[in-house]
């Protein structure tokens, strides 16, 4: 990655209007986010209309990837037409306000465009899904099996090439009226944050199997300090 000097944007479909002092187009808060998200959202045009479907994926470089069965229609529709839109959203809080206007919700989100291209060499699909685990569970691919040939050829793997993207930030506290600051009502943030719980052993693990310390120290990688250099609320 190129770093904060080379903008991914602003482009003609992720140029933020609303609010646009929320937004930045920089490659390090992009990124940031991506890499902490787990679950995106693919939107998509079909015959019927358009679609959209959340599905895990992982970026590696300028590219984002997405895998799936031979016979998915969202990833074959994907392939078989232009520009597709791809979306994460990281909830950080709730702004309770004086009045019920200004409620919002504190976020860190991302919209990328990109072209999607079937990946068909096995050893670059292996290549991307041995980043898509490890983008899930940090150290899990040295424990677990690698995919054989036929797995390989049994999973569908999408890259999409980011061709623009913003992100789109909002945190602090509410913006509340001036004239509403004296009422005698409660307003702040309820901050959010990703908390696992014990891992819980499937039945067929040996006894006496330690758990990985992956697991047991498990925590998702934060964007928070990129979005606090950002525009404020």
């Amino acid at each position: 990655m190129s770093g904060a000097d080379d903008p991914l944007g602003p482009g003609p479909r992720t140029k933020i209007r609303r609010l646009a002092e929320r937004g930045r187009y920089d490659e390090e808060t992009v990124y940031a986010i991506l890499d902490e998200g787990l679950v995106c959202h693919l939107g998509i045009s079909t015959p019927a209309g358009p679609l959209v479907v959340p599905t895990a994926y992982v970026r590696v470089g300028r590219s984002v990837y997405l895998h799936g069965a031979p016979a998915s229609a969202s990833l074959g529709t994907a392939v078989g037409g232009g520009s597709v839109c791809l979306v994460v959203t990281l909830v950080d809080g709730l702004v309770m306000a004086r009045s019920a206007f200004h409620h919002s919700i504190n976020y860190r989100s991302v919209v990328v465009i990109g072209a999607a291209t079937e990946v068909t060499d096995l050893d670059q699909k292996r290549a991307a899904l041995e980043a898509l685990v490890e983008h899930i569970v940090p150290g899990r691919g040295e424990d677990a099996r690698a995919p054989t040939d036929a797995e390989l050829r049994s999973t569908k793997v999408v890259r999409i090439e980011i061709a623009e993207a913003s992100a789109k930030i909002r945190a602090g506290g509410p913006n509340d009226d001036p004239d509403d600051l004296d009422l005698p009502i409660w307003a702040g943030q309820l901050p959010f944050s990703v908390v696992t719980g014990s891992p819980l052993a499937d039945e067929h693990v040996p006894v006496g199997t330690a758990v990985p310390t992956y697991l047991t120290s498990y925590a998702r990688p934060s964007s928070a300090a990129a979005g606090e250099r950002g525009p404020g609320p």
